[in-house]
């Protein structure tokens, strides 16, 4: 039997399998529920997560560095993006290219079309698998239907799932089964900011709960400062995203959610040396069957991502990427003190290759995972998971003349990689916890990486490369967190070892020379590997009259050892000169009776960028960014308030494209 036939015959086995997983766990007899993030939050007097084991815990319980921003604190921000709240926290490195456009990533090793943090929405992913980086606007959600966003740093891969590697991003929402949230805003700002977005709540009777939200927003793009970029490669960024979330109590054990949603959004992406308008649409659909059975909670899950990408580059680049994911788990207890869960996952990516069309690349991924969370003790306790991932890539399709790798055969390659999370909590008093971490990541090149670019500039090909290694990070965690009633403190020491670091498309050196058959190209290549060490700490605390502060300072230091023959600055992977080795937040919130502030200092010191003029490393000199928020809330539901980011400088370099402009938003809310 061919390959692609055996892939597909195993397809429809795993398929059924996950089906009649989903059968099994509709049938079976014991009482399934969501979690009620709002009683876990007042019966532990903190946010809780649930992302890690399947159980709930306090952040600093979890097995991994994990942060939880909380919807007080979303809205209280004044924020009006995803990546503006993300900045806020300790780590976090956020590079803001343009209006419409920011890359984030944990402790360093940012970059443009940043690919190495997993985002999730609910347990789904919403990054892009085409290039595998996030592009936050199409993620669909509304920031007031989000219940708390929790940032886990470090390597993930074998808790939270495939290409966890520097750290993971997971949304949650307000589930409408417990949370009846009713929310409309409008917001106005400087620099033609326009945005509105809805979220409503509804019961159909007692076994069905469903929530709606829709919104859009526009503004302008930041304005050029020189003669690049130019004016006719910057567009205004926009976006409108609409999304439901069913929740069906199908009977007292089992419970059914079904999430679906669309996005079309608009903005500069920054590509090479220059800007690019990328517009996109994305649609996604999840399932989610839970029951509680005499052999544990059961999940079976299915959902499937679909993009429809065009970006201006090349004289127009269009993509299609669909990707499906099915997956079954096992979360069970043995006696009261471990608590295992077992789970397989199967995943389809499928991508066209462009602009020279005629050919689609994909890859399946069958995966096997486990966890083993031990409570040895009341204060001692050890989490160890494990996750495989075989990877097969394939290519069908055509090719044109005189490229290099004209045979699919190149691409009939496969791929299996471990991952691993290795955890031990100990709080030897109430108000003590220390952690030691171990974990492996292991990130997959890109659909677009492997093979989906197919472009001749001139005589010169761009292509993708099928013999990409996938790159592994290690990372060792010592953490120690403290809470002294009126203030709570944290220390965080790690090191990172990442190995076979993947390139940008450089056109510097010649990766394919020409031969009597075929013409010379360039690709995607392995350049290096990477050491990082580092130090974070973290304050906060609250005093008498409604006043609250925090702080937090990080320090990385990262050192890149080159394989012979690369350039660094022309692979776009100098990470050692475009990490900062500082950066850090400095905020204070007030709030009595009706009216509440914060404030948030941000710091980034000194480090290098790519030069949009000949993409040279130039010097970003340290910068510290402002943003504020005043509320008033009404007795009828009614929020008043005015905030703002970037307030120190009409404009600042924070990269060496678009300099980020000062923002003010007036807004109003109605909850009901």
């Amino acid at each position: 039997m061919p390959r692609s036939q055996k892939r597909h015959s195993m397809k429809k086995f795993l398929l059924a399998g996950a089906a009649a997983g989903l059968t099994f766990a509709a049938a079976a007899t014991a009482n399934a529920q969501s979690i009620d993030y709002g009683a876990m939050e007042q019966l532990f007097n903190e946010p809780v997560t649930a992302s890690a084991t399947g159980s709930p815990q306090r952040a600093t319980e979890a097995p991994a560095d994990m942060q939880i921003i909380s919807a007080d604190e979303i809205r209280r921000s004044g924020e009006t993006s995803i990546p503006g709240i993300l900045q806020r926290v300790a780590g976090i490195d956020v590079i803001n290219q343009s209006a419409g456009q920011s890359d984030v990533n944990v402790r360093g090793y940012d970059q443009v079309s940043s690919p190495r943090l997993l985002v999730l929405v609910n347990g789904r992913q919403v990054y892009l698998d085409h290039y595998g980086l996030t592009v936050w606007n199409t993620i669909p959600v509304q920031l007031d239907e989000i219940r708390q966003i929790e940032v886990v740093k470090g390597p993930g891969s074998a808790l939270f799932g495939f290409n966890a590697v520097s750290g993971v991003v997971n949304i949650i929402t307000f589930n409408p089964k417990f949370d009846d949230r009713n929310v409309a805003t409008v917001r106005l700002g400087d620099h033609g900011q326009k945005t509105a977005s809805l979220v409503a709540t509804h019961k159909f009777g007692s076994a069905i709960s469903a929530r709606f939200s829709a919104g859009a927003e526009e503004r302008d793009e930041w304005s050029r400062t020189g003669p690049l970029p130019l004016a006719t490669t910057v567009h205004d960024p926009a976006r409108v995203t609409t999304a439901v979330d069913v929740v069906a109590q199908l009977a007292p054990k089992t419970e059914l959610r079904v999430e679906g949603s669309w996005a079309n959004t608009q903005q500069d992406v920054l590509a090479g040396y220059s800007y690019a308008v990328a517009k996109m649409i994305t649609t996604s659909g999840k399932a989610t069957l839970t029951s509680d059975t005499r052999f544990g909670q059961i999940q079976a899950q299915a959902y499937q991502n679909q993009l429809n990408a065009k970006y201006s580059l090349a004289n127009g680049i269009r993509w299609e990427n669909t990707i499906t994911v099915a997956s079954l788990q096992d979360l069970f207890k043995v006696g009261p003190d471990h608590t295992f869960r077992f789970g397989g996952e199967y995943r389809h990516n499928t991508l066209n290759v462009a602009p020279i069309g005629g050919a689609d690349i994909s890859y399946d991924v069958w995966s096997g995972s486990a966890m083993w969370n031990w409570a040895i003790s009341d204060k001692l306790t050890t989490t160890a998971a494990v996750r495989y991932d075989t990877l097969q890539l394939e290519r069908t399709g055509t090719f044109p003349a005189r490229i290099p790798l004209a045979n699919n055969a190149n691409w009939d390659r496969t791929v299996s990689e471990p991952s691993l999370n290795l955890t031990a909590a100990w709080r030897p008093a109430a108000l003590d916890t220390f952690r030691a971490s171990f974990a492996r990541g292991v990130q997959a090149p890109s659909l677009i990486e492997l093979g989906g670019v197919q472009l001749a500039s001139g005589p010169v090909f761009l292509l993708g490369n099928p013999n990409l290694k996938p790159t592994i990070v290690t990372n060792y965690e010592l953490a120690y967190d403290h809470d002294f009633k009126v203030a709570k403190v944290g220390v965080r020491l790690f090191s990172q070892d990442w190995k076979d670091l993947k390139s940008g498309l450089g056109t510097a050196a010649l990766d394919y020379a020409p031969t009597a058959t075929t013409n010379p190209g360039f690709t995607y290549r392995n350049v290096s590997d990477s050491k990082m060490k580092g130090v974070e700490l973290t304050a906060a605390g609250q005093l008498a009259g409604g006043f609250g502060w925090r702080g937090d300072y990080t320090y990385t230091d990262v050192k890149d050892s080159l394989f012979p023959g690369m350039n660094a600055v022309a692979r776009y992977a100098a990470f050692e000169s475009t990490t900062p080795k500082t950066r850090g937040n400095i905020g204070a919130n007030w709030s009595k009776g009706p009216w509440e502030t914060d404030a948030n200092l941000h710091y980034v010191g000194d480090f290098k960028w790519y030069d949009i003029t000949n993409g040279a490393l130039q010097p970003v000199k340290a910068y510290a960014s402002l943003s504020s928020r005043v509320g008033y809330r009404m007795d009828n539901g009614v929020t008043l308030a005015l905030s703002g980011q970037n307030l120190l400088a009409e404009r600042q370099k924070q990269t060496r494209g678009l300099q980020a402009e000062r923002q003010l938003v007036a807004s109003i809310s109605k909850a009901w």
